[in-house]
């Protein structure tokens, strides 16, 4: 069914939906709002396949060795298992993969900067990174381009009426369509909050997820939302602002990322720093000086993984191609 209209979690109300938009059938979970698309780069099931295309394809990087998808692994709700990145060329990042579990809804990319405000833009930030190198885009833009041109009926029907559909300019707009699509909401938490079946959390989930709405625990100050992040924009909603945060665990101020899928994307924080999960909640424990004893930390975990979406991991619309 083509989703024209989705129920916004945290009001906002109804989204107006541009007609051209009406042919993408973006699957919303219940209780999730539209995504919002940017003026110049609207949803289309052609725009999509494309992405996925080349969200998968290696002849994106300079050299030829490295896809979007080798950093972001579905299995992992794309992300990577790495503690930080590592670029085209082998040089090691200082910043872990984030999950690009519903992306399309983040109010900002990247993260420890606020600058980067759209999918579109963030799809530039690893083709042309220098320091350090990711896709290394940079300075190879017309060998890169010269090589989707054996694709560019897919460009055409992706971006038709332009002269020279084949862009790296267009590249980004395509990868920031498949992206913005992938959207996660079928875990046992909302099989629970908006599917009724309250037998879809363990009595250990139950007992987490009581606690991390508390101020005792404090989670949720932080993770908020449908999404369970920092601020979130979506059709209806677009005037967030969006800030940084002090973590009070690996210091510095930094975007508070989904927990959607989070028992998949170990290891842990900007840095990938802290191996597992129960150490993430031992380390948030000490450091704000919480009152949680061993019991309630393991309920604290069990709803955290309460978030896994294992349809997203094995969608095979999100899949190579």
């Amino acid at each position: 069914m083509v989703i024209v209209a989705a129920a916004c979690s945290g009001g906002g109300g109804s989204p107006a939906v541009a007609p051209s938009e009406l042919r993408f059938d973006w699957r919303l979970p219940a209780g999730f709002p539209l995504p919002l698309t940017e003026p110049d780069n609207l949803q289309t099931p052609a725009k999509f396949a494309l992405g996925r295309r080349l969200f998968y394809d290696r002849r994106l990087s300079a050299n030829g060795t490295q896809a979007c998808a080798d950093c972001h692994q579905q299995s992992r709700a794309f992300s990577d298992g790495r503690p930080t990145a590592v670029g085209s060329t082998g040089q090691h990042h200082t910043r872990n993969a984030m999950t690009l579990t519903n992306a399309g809804y983040n109010a900002s990319y990247t993260w420890d900067s606020t600058r980067v405000r759209s999918l579109e833009a963030q799809a530039i930030v690893p083709m042309f990174n220098t320091h350090p190198i990711e896709l290394g885009v940079s300075g190879h833009e017309a060998e890169i381009v010269a090589r989707f041109r054996g694709d560019a009926a897919m460009f055409r029907d992706a971006f038709p009426g332009e002269r020279q559909p084949v862009s790296i300019r267009n590249i980004a707009k395509a990868l920031a369509s498949f992206e913005r699509a992938l959207i996660s909401g079928h875990s046992p938490y909302d099989r629970l909050v908006y599917g009724g079946e309250e037998n879809a959390l363990s009595p250990s989930a139950w007992r987490g997820m009581r606690l991390f709405f508390t101020k005792r625990a404090g989670c949720s100050e932080c993770h908020q939302g449908f999404n369970f992040s920092g601020e979130s924009r979506y059709a209806g909603h677009s005037k967030t602002t969006p800030v940084l945060v002090r973590n009070g665990v690996t210091g510095g101020a930094f975007r508070v990322p989904t927990l959607r899928n989070i028992e998949l994307t170990a290891p842990y924080m900007h840095d990938g720093s802290i191996a597992t999960l129960d150490e993430v909640i031992e380390r948030y424990v000490v450091a704000r000086k919480l009152t949680l004893d061993a019991g309630e930390r393991a309920d604290l975990a069990e709803f955290l993984r309460s978030l896994t979406d294992k349809e997203f991991v094995s969608d095979a619309r999100f899949g190579a191609p």
